[in-house]
């Protein structure tokens, strides 16, 4: 298959509503988007990705009377969420409809939904006029892409369309609460803090994950984000003892004595969020043997970053 670099919404538009799948920009990370409606189409989704069959779709849409067409029922948690946080990079986990494909959702009975905020990915859900579901546009248990080149390095030749737009604004994947029950819960922390959603419903709590039970959102039961390299999680960077292949990111500078290969000092927890997974590829494109990731306070958006680096770490 050739897979089409456009930066047309029409063009993207075209090869969606024919039953093909497209990556596309949003605010959290690029996305690869089916029509939610057909269930070829979400099939094409997993097979370019090399994604368990096990692992439930996000579903997006550009404007809210859509929420209907996905869930049975909005809670009033949801709806709190929903009038603070949409659109943005906030999923909620709703009992679905009897309509959706079972296999968009995982065989679960509830689907997660967002309504970013990002105008490429919104004009494009109101060009083709129904929600997308749309994980990840990466090799299921790489980085997540946040530049459209990632996603041609992943993808190009497994899918139809590559919809281009800047880089990614956030850089991780969008906060999932599960509202389906009576309390809110955190099932995967994002740019959207357990902080805020507490502010607006104050019983929101954090998931205690048990193995046992099905997974109501993508990026807690696989291996994630992680880059061919080891990645080792450090407190103090300036007590490493480094390799010619090794690379450091984080808030302060390692030690000059350090001999990193590559190095990145984020100004800011929003920026070491945004440039996470992109240092992990250039790293792997470096042939980097060990990244050091500097730990940060598992409060705001560090416990959504700390996350996704312990999952790089252990797997």
């Amino acid at each position: 298959m050739q897979t089409t670099l456009t930066d047309s919404i029409e063009i993207a538009t075209e090869f969606l509503l024919a039953g093909e799948v497209v990556a596309f920009p949003t605010e959290t990370v690029y996305g690869l988007g089916a029509n939610v409606f057909d269930e070829m189409a979400i099939r094409k989704i997993f097979l370019a990705k090399g994604r368990p069959s096990d692992n439930p779709l996000i579903a997006h849409i550009g404007k809210l009377e859509d929420l209907q067409l996905l869930a049975s029922e909005v809670t009033p948690a949801a709806e709190k969420f929903i009038a603070r946080f949409f659109p943005g990079p906030l999923t909620l986990v709703l009992p679905k409809q009897p309509t959706i494909s079972s296999l968009a959702t995982a065989r679960l009975n509830t689907i997660g939904i967002r309504m970013p905020r990002h105008p490429v990915a919104q004009s494009l859900l109101q060009t083709c006029g129904v929600p997308l579901v749309a994980p990840s546009a990466n090799l299921s248990g790489k980085p997540s892409p946040t530049t459209w080149q990632a996603v041609q390095s992943d993808l190009d030749g497994r899918i139809a369309c590559i919809l281009r737009g800047e880089q990614a604004e956030v850089g991780l994947e969008s906060t999932v609460v599960d509202c389906s029950g009576s309390v809110p819960v955190l099932l995967r922390a994002g740019a959207i803090t357990l902080e805020q959603l507490q502010e607006i419903v104050p019983i929101t709590r954090l998931a205690q994950w048990n193995a046992s039970e099905p997974t109501r959102s993508p990026g807690l039961k696989y291996k994630h984000y992680s880059p061919q390299a080891r990645v080792e999680i450090t407190v103090d960077p300036r007590t490493n003892q480094s390799s010619t292949e090794s690379a450091f990111i984080g808030l302060h500078q390692p030690s000059a004595t350090a001999d990193f290969k590559r190095v990145k000092v984020c100004q800011t927890i929003e920026e070491y969020a945004q440039s996470l997974f992109q240092f992990f590829r250039e790293c792997d494109a470096l042939g980097i043997e060990v990244i050091y990731c500097e730990a940060v306070s598992e409060t705001g958006l560090g416990l959504a970053l700390m996350d996704r680096i312990k999952r790089a770490a252990h797997g």
